[in-house]
């Protein structure tokens, strides 16, 4: 376990705090489609990813969900900070996008590390800042931006997150995770094959010039 904290997060900790988190962490495997983190739970640990995506989800009014955004190796969840350190239910859902590792820490560490470690400080604050800035994001896609160009940055940062061109989602999990239906992502992506961004195939989608 020790040389996979080392390997996530040597870059960013101290040596003793990687010591420590290695001793407290306790590493939980997980597969595509797993809820890691689900809406209405207390949360008593802190994830940070070693390997693998996770998507971040909203519930909205209507009982659809909404990607916020993902995180990725050498990340954590801000809103799952807050949660811990608040003793508050959770109001995210976190889904693994694709298989991977995850080191939970105790929410008592958390918060004996804020005055024990610069780094892990300026960990937390840096989260912060990054899931704050994707929300914003995530805000502007929903407010400004028409259904084709949220559904262009959506293929892209799947692609990223993934490490491939070659997205395995159906028309309704995408539509599902974007808010919208079926119908409609189903006729946006045919018009990106006919542009020839995409090439959609039987059970997945090939990104060819995809731009955002």
């Amino acid at each position: 376990m020790e040389d996979l904290i080392h390997e996530a997060y040597g870059g960013i900790f101290e040596p003793a705090l990687l010591d420590e988190i290695s001793t407290v962490a306790k590493l939980v495997p997980f597969k595509e489609g797993d809820v890691l983190i689900d809406i209405g739970k207390y949360i008593k640990t802190m994830p940070l990813l070693i390997s693998g995506a996770i998507k971040i989800m909203r519930e909205d009014f209507d009982t659809g969900e909404l990607l916020l955004y993902f995180i990725e190796k050498g990340d954590t969840c801000s809103m799952t900070l807050t949660c811990c350190m608040g003793d508050k239910k959770s109001e995210i859902r976190a889904v693994a996008e694709n298989n991977g590792l995850v080191a939970m820490i105790p929410v008592g560490k958390m918060e004996e590390w804020m005055g024990k470690y610069k780094s892990w400080r300026a960990y937390v604050f840096e989260s912060y800042n990054n899931r704050f800035n994707e929300l914003l994001n995530a805000i502007d896609n929903i407010a400004f931006m028409h259904m084709d160009e949220r559904l262009l940055n959506y293929l892209s940062e799947t692609s990223k997150v993934n490490s491939s061109t070659i997205i395995n989602k159906t028309h309704q999990e995408i539509a599902n995770e974007l808010n919208s239906s079926r119908v409609v992502i189903s006729r946006l992506l045919k018009a990106l094959e006919n542009e020839g961004k995409i090439k959609l195939n039987r059970n997945n989608i090939e990104l060819l010039h995809l731009t955002r």
